[in-house]
């Protein structure tokens, strides 16, 4: 049964009434199941009623809740149809990372032949490295951007004549190899270098040349503003901005290669400087004047350097002959070395300074105590030690100094006894390798039996071989109070280095020392360096070059060492000279007052102004108390106040 649309209140709202569906026809009951007859109890109006309602519902849904409801239906999937698409899926993403991983394996054991990864790799060798500066802030090392060539071998045989472009190429890059140009060019790799660091006008002039598979990449080159200076010092780098001597190597070893090759320096403003402790004003004052001294005493070669006491900074080191780290393969010839901490030699009578300041430390002396040197030989077994300036009496321990007896010095190091002075040497640092911020040093030469009679040669300086830098750091030790410091090419200050020393020596011994290095400069040896107004201090050494395994007397090692001012010592002096010759104003003389001690004194007149050390034109007021109070030899001729 039907009923009329226009009473039912569903259609109420709606502008216009919407025509009436037509009722469905009704189940024919004979057609029917009987299990659907038996439940269909509804009446057909009902039913007719019930199909109205949710038309006009389905009429006025909004159309975006429809297709949300046709996507629910159109995913609405069964359990066992969407394992098999998962499977499906699964085996898809296998098939693609598989074959990714064999790709992989392949380019890991294939070399490259793509020139692009060729020039990333190049580029990437190029270390980007920190300015060294000295210790006022002037540059001593920096890097500039410049370009390099390279070539592309595989591309160019494709395109363009080979001999034709080395012909090209050595015509606007002369220093080129033609033979070794042709034949990287000829090779099938896909990246090789033509030439690094190449200038601007040299990389327009290959440019111009139009050659297809040639081109440029961005490099740095490592410049030292100062050539020659402080080489020895600060190193050299290779092609790829690598240290490989110097300062420049340790700055690697401390972390810079390995920031370099992880990528974690983009420009060299990322790195802080490294300060030195060397004054270049210095420096060029040290190394001017040893050339001269070189050259003048015709030395195969020669060394100077400026330690301060107070710190163990290297203020300033000059070895000569040197080289240009602008051309680093000047550095492989076998006389360019740094003799200072790579030689190793016999110092001579400077080393009477450690044996006099072994004996004063050790109490059983004291700067009052004489010894025999009657007779001018020492007979030991079948050895005879003798005094080089004999003076046949009965000598003080500063005499023994100043007339540098080695049979004096002799008697005091077998008063202390073979283990105590080995031990005080070894204290000194003078029986292991030094180690500094620079990576090249050299251990000592020792004996391989330690007797009495090698503690008798010691004592005067022969018979064991140290790397002047060794002897140095000792002396300075003797001189400051007696805080030996390991010496430094890096900027620091006092407090630190004091905190850092180790304590080798009574302040009462050094004291002595001073005194007695004073004395020397006064009325010994060390005449010749004695500067007026500076109140130096200092000793000669002599030493008789092994040859073949014997002492050659007509070819000698000759060092000086002094220190000023020697009331409150601040700067070590040290010079020394391979195989210097005699000069018609030396008398014929190559001993190393003649030589090393005239060098030095000419570096302390240059350099000590330059250092901040002004000269006294008035004798400082009781420079050693103590030595007057003891009425050591001397000690109120000693000029002071």
């Amino acid at each position: 049964m039907s009923q009329d649309p226009t009473h039912d209140p569903l259609a109420a709202p709606l502008p216009a009434p919407l025509p009436a569906p037509l009722p469905a026809p009704l189940p024919d009951p004979a057609q029917q199941e009987p299990e659907t007859f038996a439940q269909d109890t509804t009446p057909a109006a009902a039913v007719s009623s019930a199909d109205a309602i949710p038309e006009r519902v389905v009429a006025s849904e909004p159309p975006a809740s429809s297709l949300m409801r046709l996507a629910r239906m159109m995913f609405r999937l069964a359990i066992e149809r969407s394992h098999a698409r998962v499977a499906l899926v699964g085996l898809a993403f296998a098939a693609v990372f598989m074959t990714i991983g064999v790709r992989l394996i392949v380019i890991a054991a294939t070399p490259a032949n793509n020139s692009d990864e060729h020039r990333v790799a190049a580029a990437a060798t190029t270390a980007i490295r920190p300015d060294i500066i000295d210790r006022n802030g002037e540059i001593l090392a920096t890097d500039i951007r410049t370009v390099s060539v390279f070539a592309e071998p595989k591309r160019m045989a494709r395109t363009f004549d080979t001999d034709e472009a080395v012909e090209l190429l050595t015509a606007v890059l002369p220093e080129l190899n033609a033979a070794e140009l042709r034949s990287k060019l000829s090779s099938k790799k896909g990246f090789v270098w033509i030439k690094r660091e190449i200038t601007p006008k040299q990389q327009l002039e290959v440019h111009r040349l139009g050659i297809p598979g040639v081109g440029f990449l961005p490099d740095h080159k490592r410049v030292y503003p100062n050539g020659v200076a402080a080489a020895h010092i600060i190193g050299a780098t290779n092609l790829d901005n690598i240290g490989i001597a110097g300062i420049e190597k340790y700055i690697d070893n401390r972390g810079n290669k390995a920031l370099n090759e992880f990528g974690l320096v983009a420009k060299q403003t990322d790195l802080s400087p490294i300060q030195l402790s060397l004054d270049l004003r210095a420096q060029f004052a040290v190394r001017d004047e040893l050339v001269k001294g070189v050259e003048k005493f015709k030395a195969k070669a020669g060394a100077s350097m400026i330690l301060d006491v107070t710190t163990g900074e290297v203020v300033a080191l000059a070895s000569y002959p040197d080289f240009d780290p602008n051309e680093p393969k000047d550095a492989l010839s076998d006389d360019r070395i740094n003799r200072m901490n790579v030689g190793v030699y016999e110092m001579g009578s400077t080393f009477k300074a450690m044996t006099l300041a072994m004996a004063l430390d050790s109490g059983k002396y004291n700067v009052n105590s004489t010894f025999d040197t009657r007779g001018g030989v020492l007979h030991w077994g079948r050895q005879k030690i003798h005094d080089y300036h004999a003076t046949g009496r009965v000598l003080t321990m500063p005499e023994v100094f100043t007339h540098s007896s080695n049979i004096g010095s002799a008697k005091m190091a077998l008063g202390v006894g073979v283990p105590g002075h080995r031990a005080f040497l070894k204290k000194m640092g003078l029986l292991d390798r030094m180690r500094t911020e620079l990576p090249e040093s050299a251990a000592p030469i020792l004996p391989p039996r330690w007797a009495e009679i090698n503690t008798i040669t010691i004592a005067f300086g022969h018979g064991i071989a140290v790397a002047p830098i060794q002897a140095a750091a000792a002396v300075a030790a003797i001189v400051n109070g007696g805080d030996l410091m390991t010496p430094t090419f890096l900027k620091t200050d006092e407090p630190t280095a004091r905190a850092k020393a180790s304590h080798v020596i009574k302040p009462e011994a050094s004291e002595a020392m001073r005194f007695i290095m004073r004395l020397n400069a006064t009325e010994g040896s060390a005449k010749k360096a004695s500067v007026p107004l500076y109140y130096v201090g200092g000793k000669t050494g002599t030493a008789e070059k092994v040859i073949n395994g014997r002492y050659a007397k007509n070819r000698l090692f000759t060092t000086f060492m002094a220190a000023a001012p020697m009331d409150k010592p601040k700067y070590l002096f040290l010079t020394i000279m391979d195989e210097p010759q005699g000069l018609p104003e030396t008398g014929g003389y190559a001993t190393a007052a003649y030589n090393s001690g005239t060098v030095t004194g000419k570096i302390i007149e240059r350099a000590a102004p330059i250092l901040g050390l002004a000269p006294r034109f008035d004798p400082p007021v009781k420079p050693f108390p103590l030595m007057v109070k003891l009425g050591a030899y001397h000690a109120t001729m000693v000029d002071g106040q």
